[in-house]
């Protein structure tokens, strides 16, 4: 799995709970994935649709996140498509005809067209290994974005009774998810809850004051860089882009009574870099996957946190600094109230209801709002300053933001590599010209992360080159040579000398040193279970983990710096001292010659250990 992680998506390791979801659904599993936007779902479908051997079925509410993915694993190498309402009869039937000659592993359909009956009869026809939803909390009338269509979703279960179905979504609360079990139908389904500590945002409200000359003090910061801007109403939207214009800044206006093709152009220019700023109706999503956008505002409070949270959920999927600014004005209560009082359904009418007192009280309050955004959401978050919001931050401390006395000016520092800007501006225009040249968004080339450590470590070769992570080899082939050819003029013209880069295994014994002494992680936790030792099958049973996991645990410890006492573990001496001997007549301690020599009489869990014990000598005086 790590081998196809790196090849097609470039990445040496997974982001947490990422490969134990991965495991679940290849074992062919029912998975309820809950995880932020931007944490890498995805991912947890697409890496066992290219494992599988059939046909991967997903289920997306979004026309143009169903592009934008097609487009990214295509440039990554993996056999895509889509089929929605933005085709043509004949284009569907050309990607059918792919599809059904099995040239195809990804599929992404709309739900509607599952109710279509000719739909139906063609996927009868497929070899389909995996089916995911996206978005699965619309399927529920407790979600903040119920859509009658994925009620189309239940007869899945009844037609494709063996097939394993994968749900994820960004923002359910225990009710939601509990729905979506029952409306899914999914068996005995294992649960994935992520932390939703997106730790590279920050959370900000200002007063509803002076809006305009506030919001363009945050569009300097963030000149030329990606930013959404949330409104309450179309002609606000309207308003608003014209007035950014007017002061020249790249701007325009999205939502639902635009002219379809406006949209979609209006959207285009955005992806593509040309246009930087988006005003849109907070009803109407943007359904990108743009990975840079660097600030989201909202200048009316929005009607959810599950809303809100999805929408902020937009920034920083890069993992780069950015930015959530919401201007408050308790008067904005009521344009929403004079909506909710014409709904009819008194349930219905009091869940949305309780949803804005929730928003309100986020707004009004005075204490972290990181801590209360994941306390709604189940996560408990014990840390007393977050160091990225707005009620953290003291007024007096210039860190990574502060606001002079309510003038409401924030100062803010960019946490990231001290990298060679000029190099990564003109890295930025190169990406630009190549994706223009494939008619596909920048961002789908490289993320600007990459682009970063690009211009900080200044890679010469091909090997450094696919040292930074986030490059599969599908790209190297295609675009490595242009980047590494303006890299290698860059530090010609500028005498200077490449960093060297942490290869794939220094990086991973880095992240697993600082997971371990990182509370709530799972080394951390198996860190602690060692030392007080707890025994090996208990330690997997409070992870909900088998115990070759803990004792890879144990390995990756080990090997990263960590001296864990795990001598009580040790199988009884017979099999120990039997077990040793043949470890130490062994070349390479590789297990499977080993097993076999013992005549399969020991476990592979014992040989572990035993060859854990003696390569990290913890019984230091036997082996010595």
């Amino acid at each position: 799995m790590k081998n196809l992680l790196k090849k097609y998506f470039g990445y040496d390791e997974f982001r947490p709970l990422q490969e134990d979801i991965i495991n679940n659904v290849i074992a062919k599993k029912d998975t309820l994935v809950l995880m932020p936007t931007g944490g890498g779902k995805s991912l947890c479908y697409q890496l066992p649709a290219i494992y599988f051997k059939g046909l991967t079925l997903v289920i997306s509410p979004l026309i143009a996140l169903m592009k934008d993915q097609v487009d990214a694993l295509k440039v990554n190498g993996v056999s895509a498509e889509y089929i929605n309402s933005s085709l043509s009869t004949f284009e569907i039937g050309a990607i059918q005809k792919k599809v059904e000659v099995g040239e195809i592993k990804i599929l992404y359909v709309a739900p509607e067209r599952l109710a279509q009956t000719n739909f139906q009869t063609f996927l009868a026809k497929l070899n389909i290994s995996l089916i995911a939803i996206d978005e699965a909390h619309c399927i529920s009338e407790w979600g903040h974005d119920f859509r009658p269509d994925y009620r189309n979703l239940k007869q899945l279960r009844n037609k494709f009774p063996n097939i394993p179905i994968i749900a994820l979504t960004a923002t359910a609360t225990e009710k939601v998810r509990e729905d979506i079990v029952k409306q899914l139908q999914l068996k005995e389904p294992k649960i994935f809850v992520a932390s939703f500590d997106r730790k590279n945002l920050s959370y900000i409200v200002l007063r509803k004051q002076k809006v305009f000359d506030k919001l363009t003090h945050f569009l300097e910061k963030y000149k030329n860089e990606s930013v959404i801007i949330y409104c309450f109403s179309r002609k606000d939207t309207e308003n608003l882009a014209q007035n950014l214009r007017n002061k020249e800044y790249k701007a325009l206006p999205y939502h639902a009574g635009l002219d379809k093709e406006v949209r979609k152009e209006t959207q285009d220019l955005f992806i593509k870099d040309e246009v930087f700023i988006i005003v849109a109706t907070i009803a109407f999503g943007m359904g990108i996957n743009k990975s840079n956008i660097r600030l989201i505002v909202h200048q009316t409070f929005p009607k959810s946190i599950e809303g809100y949270y999805q929408e902020i959920g937009r920034a920083g999927r890069d993992g780069l600094p950015s930015e959530c600014v919401m201007f408050y004005g308790y008067h904005d209560k009521w344009k929403h109230k004079y909506f909710i009082d014409q709904i009819d359904d008194p349930i219905i009418k009091r869940n949305k209801e309780d949803k804005i007192e929730q928003v309100v009280n986020y707004c009004e309050r005075l204490t972290c709002r990181r801590k209360y955004l994941l306390n709604y959401f189940g996560e408990n978050y014990h840390k007393e300053n977050c160091n990225g919001c707005d009620s953290c931050i003291p007024q007096n401390i210039d860190d990574k933001f502060s606001y002079a006395p309510w003038n409401n000016k924030p100062k803010f520092k960019r946490d990231t590599l001290p990298y060679d800007q000029y190099l990564f501006r003109q890295l930025r225009i190169l990406r630009k010209q190549l994706a223009d040249a494939k008619n596909i968004p920048p961002y789908i080339i490289f993320s600007d992360a990459v682009l970063q450590k690009m211009a900080y470590y200044f890679p010469i070769d091909e090997e450094n080159f696919m040292n930074i992570e986030g490059i599969g080899e599908k790209k190297m082939e295609e675009f490595g040579n242009s980047f590494l050819s303006a890299i290698k003029n860059h530090i010609k013209n500028n005498n200077i000398e490449p960093r060297p880069i942490p290869s794939r295994q220094e990086r991973r014994l880095r992240r697993i040193k600082k997971e371990a002494n990182t509370e709530g992680s799972k080394y951390h936790c198996t860190k602690n279970l060692l030392l007080n030792k707890t025994p090996l099958n208990d330690i997997a049973n409070k992870q909900g983990v088998k115990p070759g996991t803990i004792i890879r645990h144990i390995e990756q410890l080990t090997a990263s710096g960590h001296l864990i006492d795990i001598n009580y573990l040790r199988p009884p001496e017979e099999a120990y001292t039997t077990i040793k001997s043949k470890l130490l007549k062994s070349e390479d301690g590789r297990l499977k010659p080993i097993f076999d020599a013992l005549n399969e009489k020991y476990s592979y869990e014992d040989i572990r250990i035993v060859r854990l014990i003696c390569n990290n000598k913890i019984v230091s005086s036997e082996i010595s």
